[in-house]
């Protein structure tokens, strides 16, 4: 594990590997413009080594005050901490993790990211009654989490193992329906929010024709992956006519409240910011 050489208020991202992480760009570039005394670096922390981590982090020899968990660790955390909220509860992974009174807490931003995305790019999009999520992996837990919360009555989960998008479900309760992915046509009829949590149409995997016009009037297509930031599901949705949200305002707006919570300022998620990290993108695709 790096040896940080830190300095009060120092806050985090770590993962393993470590070095494909955009929040030392968000978070810096926040810093800067708040003109903090602050810092925020990534660290690698191999698994074997989290369970020290949260331990010198929890007994302050670390000098760090929170910070973010990425890939492989935002599962493992969960029991690690001495308090973890409802959402990263019902979610089952941790993104976010701050001190308060010498205990390590934990929650996940990710629905709250989603929603914000959304609140800011297609006002209006919660007025919805029943969305289609495409995909049962990792991410489409605080997808879900997100939709029941914000009023879905249902919420259909498609996946192409069915029994995967069955587990997934049955966390959620009756108003999350599981699906296998050949019934994707008769599921998208009438609906009026369509996620993409998949990575399909990446690296040049193929991407199933999907007919976006028997949605709802005024539906909304958004995706979750931001790389390339108009995916071949965006793309396709567009090309048919429909409103679409890309998904780097999710990346973005998921950083605000751990932010708020580290330096006690509520950072904006501003369109220089988007083009500092769309610069980025483009520099290293």
């Amino acid at each position: 594990m790096a040896d940080l050489g830190v300095h009060l208020p120092s806050a985090f991202v770590i993962g393993y590997p470590i070095g494909h992480s955009r929040s030392p760009m968000i978070h810096g570039h926040w810093i800067k413009q708040a003109g903090l005394e602050g810092n925020y670096d990534p660290v690698e922390v191999a698994p074997e080594e989290l369970p020290s981590f949260i331990s010198a982090l929890r007994d302050g020899s670390s000098g760090l005050i929170g910070g973010n968990v990425t890939i492989p660790h935002k599962e493992a955390v969960l029991d690690l901490v001495d308090d973890v909220d409802d959402i990263a509860r019902q979610i089952g992974a941790a993104n976010t993790l701050w001190l308060e009174n010498g205990r390590v807490m934990a929650t996940n931003t990710d629905a709250y990211g989603f929603t914000a995305n959304l609140d800011e790019n297609a006002p209006g999009w919660d007025a919805g009654k029943t969305a289609v999520v495409f995909g049962a992996g990792g991410a489409s837990r605080a997808i879900i989490h997100a939709l029941l919360s914000r009023g879905f009555e249902l919420v259909h989960i498609v996946n192409r193992t069915e029994a995967r998008a069955r587990a997934l479900a049955e966390v959620f309760g009756p108003r999350a329906v599981a699906h296998g992915d050949d019934q994707l046509r008769s599921i998208i009829s009438g609906a009026d929010l369509f996620v993409n949590t998949t990575s399909l149409g990446m690296g040049g995997t193929k991407v199933p024709d999907i007919d976006f016009t028997v949605m709802a009037e005024d539906a909304l297509v958004t995706d979750i992956v931001y790389i390339p930031l108009e995916t071949p599901i965006l793309e396709m949705a567009k090309r048919q006519g429909l409103k679409t949200v890309d998904g780097l305002g999710m990346l973005l707006h998921q950083a605000v409240p751990g932010f708020a919570k580290w330096f006690g300022l509520t950072p904006e998620v501003t369109p220089d910011l988007r083009r500092l990290i769309i610069a980025d993108m483009e520099t290293h695709s």
